[in-house]
């Protein structure tokens, strides 16, 4: 949601266009969370990933993308912690083993910006409007989906599984 504020927004306000039970979809996503395995804490917002996602270039760069994805998936979703402020992701940045210094400059310059919105134009190309979508070829897979969809996907899609 790029129009987010940076204070974030309430999530009961960003569903309340829709016929949506905020409390019941939360409860099933901490479920599927907790049956994968994965931290979901007590979110109240929703926050502007712009940045974290400059950043998270970045650290693909430095080959520490997953250390980093994996800290601000943390961050954001198991802590409720504000992924739009500066200060935030400078803490994330360096417990991903990244140095604090040259992730500032990388936010100051905007660095990965025009990456950023390449990669955002090419997804309202490809008409996505959820994550996760996987792309093949013209097959989309849209949102959470079971494991044997996307191994469909893949088939279809001349992909072999792996032994």
């Amino acid at each position: 949601h790029p129009d987010t504020p940076e204070e974030g927004l309430l999530i009961e306000k960003l569903f309340a266009d829709y016929p949506v039970d905020v409390k019941k979809m939360m409860g099933k996503l901490r479920k599927k969370a907790e049956d994968l395995g994965l931290p979901f804490g007590e979110r109240e917002k929703t926050y502007n990933s712009r940045m974290s996602q400059e950043l998270g270039l970045w650290a693909e760069s430095k080959n520490k993308g997953d250390a980093f994805h994996n800290a601000v998936f943390r961050a954001y979703f198991a802590d409720g912690k504000n992924i739009a402020k500066v200060p935030v992701l400078l803490d994330l940045t360096e417990s991903a083993g990244l140095p604090r210094e040259e992730a500032a400059s990388v936010l100051a310059t905007r660095a990965f910006k025009a990456a950023v919105d390449a990669d955002w134009s090419l997804a309202l190309e490809q008409a996505i409007t959820a994550v996760p979508t996987f792309v093949f070829k013209r097959d989309k897979l849209v949102g959470a989906q079971p494991y044997d969809m996307l191994e469909k996907l893949m088939a279809a899609n001349g992909i072999k599984k792996r032994g």
